[in-house]
């Protein structure tokens, strides 16, 4: 990349990025205002409105959206009659979890083995300075040649959609020809990925109850109906013996055409401990990029420490579905509740309800924004071919864009390959694909400006 007076402009800003980001990770973005404060998010978010106005951003506003958290919003105009690109982060952040179980402070970035550490720093908060630095790269070698919209969410994370509730609402604003969302990552740290399908997903709640209140187990056990032991059976029956997803009516043998992933590279990736089995059927691609995923997300039932020999009387869990493309992710909820509903033993009561749902996405690969990204990343990535490949997360986002704009291309990058290790503790960022992936993306804008 030295070669290129982009990537040498980029190459000189990285002192400066990673001063950038150490500010932004400092941030304790968590967008649960039950577990910390609002003035987190709302520091992080007029930093990013800052960081706008210093590169001559217009029409900047934090946007209050439904689900009380703040979206920030920025106009950057380009040369007259020049198309409209979209770029996308989202600054709030996943709890740090354990933070006992860290190396290095979550909400303070330190450089460790080659990586910069922090929660956020890959997801997606390192997004945002790689957005930063493609257009500085700009401004510094030509301008920008396009029209720049830049959206940053607040609440990602939750999933509780006040970005989307509110695009729908106004739904002008966030118009493009293209848009870039900085929220995925390639396949494996400095191959160049762009990330063609995603999952959707559905969060039902399921509570069974047997009795009116809990009895003894000595007295009752063995006649009396346990919730909990009910709840267990319906759960274990959303998976087949070798730990497919079964859910009744709904298809789980799709295959994945595209990049395929060997299973020792998934056993490092996942950090699968020796002897354990992978479960499903299939290729891995299939299987975490093609096909319905069940996962019990939290049971509802007395702890260890402290039970009772009781019989249970209710019980409760969390129960997370990842729909694949191709699948209504409305319907997939449908059947995911009725299996629930039919499969509970003993005649025991069940309730469900649905808490979240985001549908399914897949890109068009042959539009002329993905052959401008392709020219871009090979430049980036010294001659590489880009690769396209899944992502078994959700982003709900993306399907209502899509809906919203359907003459909008929509492509996804970013800096979370594997070893990011985002939503987990000791989350890092590499520099050199926070470098590269920002070469791409300015030479994206100016390869999509001339085509």
């Amino acid at each position: 990349m030295s070669s290129n007076p982009v990537a040498e402009t980029i190459a000189s800003l990285m002192p400066r990025a990673k001063a950038e980001l150490a500010e932004l990770v400092a941030f304790k973005s968590v967008a649960d205002f039950d577990q910390y404060p609002k003035s987190e998010s709302e520091g992080a978010a007029n930093w990013i409105v800052d960081a706008l106005r210093a590169e001559g951003f217009q029409d900047l506003a934090l946007l209050d959206t439904p689900d009380g958290t703040q979206s920030v919003y920025g106009f950057l105009p380009g040369p007259e009659g020049a198309k409209t690109v979209l770029l996308y982060a989202h600054y709030d952040v996943q709890p740090p979890l354990d933070e006992a179980a860290w190396v290095t402070p979550p909400f303070e970035l330190t450089e460790r083995d080659g990586r910069w550490y922090g929660r956020g720093s890959a997801d997606c908060k390192g997004g945002v300075i790689m957005h930063l630095l493609a257009l500085r790269a700009l401004k510094a070698n030509g301008g920008v040649p396009v029209h720049v919209k830049v959206i940053v969410e607040g609440s990602e994370e939750q999933g509780t959609g006040g970005l989307e509730r509110y695009a729908e609402e106004h739904p002008e604003l966030l118009t493009a020809d293209t848009i870039v969302i900085g929220d995925a990552g390639n396949f494996r740290a400095g191959l160049p990925t762009v990330t063609a399908t995603l999952r959707g997903m559905t969060l039902v709640r399921v509570q069974v109850d047997t009795l009116e209140g809990n009895l003894h187990s000595g007295q009752f056990g063995g006649a009396a109906p346990d919730a909990l032991a009910a709840l267990i059976r319906v759960l274990d029956s959303l998976r087949a013996e070798d730990g497919s997803t079964t859910v009744d009516g709904l298809a789980g043998d799709a295959a994945w055409d595209g990049l395929q992933y060997d299973e020792e590279s998934f056993r490092k990736d996942a950090k699968v401990l020796d002897g354990v089995e992978l479960i499903g059927s299939g290729t891995i691609a299939d299987r975490i990029w093609a096909r319905p995923a069940v996962t019990v997300l939290g049971i509802d039932s007395p702890p260890v420490v402290g039970a009772t020999a009781s019989v249970q009387a209710g019980a409760r869990a969390l129960v997370s579905l990842r729909v694949p493309p191709g699948v209504d992710a409305a319907e997939a909820t449908k059947l995911l509740q009725a299996h629930l509903q039919t499969r509970t033993p003993w005649g025991a009561r069940v309730s469900t309800e649905q808490i979240g749902q985001g549908q399914p996405f897949r890109a068009d690969t042959s539009s002329p924004a993905y052959a401008a990204m392709t020219e871009a990343m090979s430049v980036a990535y010294a001659g590489q071919e880009m690769q396209y490949a899944g992502l078994g997360g959700s982003i709900p986002l993306c399907n209502t864009l899509a809906s919203l704009y359907p003459q909008a291309e929509i492509l996804l990058i970013g800096l979370s390959e594997p070893e990011a290790q985002i939503h987990a503790v000791n989350e890092g960022v590499s520099p050199d694909e926070l470098e590269r992936l920002s070469v791409a993306e300015a030479l994206f804008l100016r390869n999509y400006a001339a085509s």
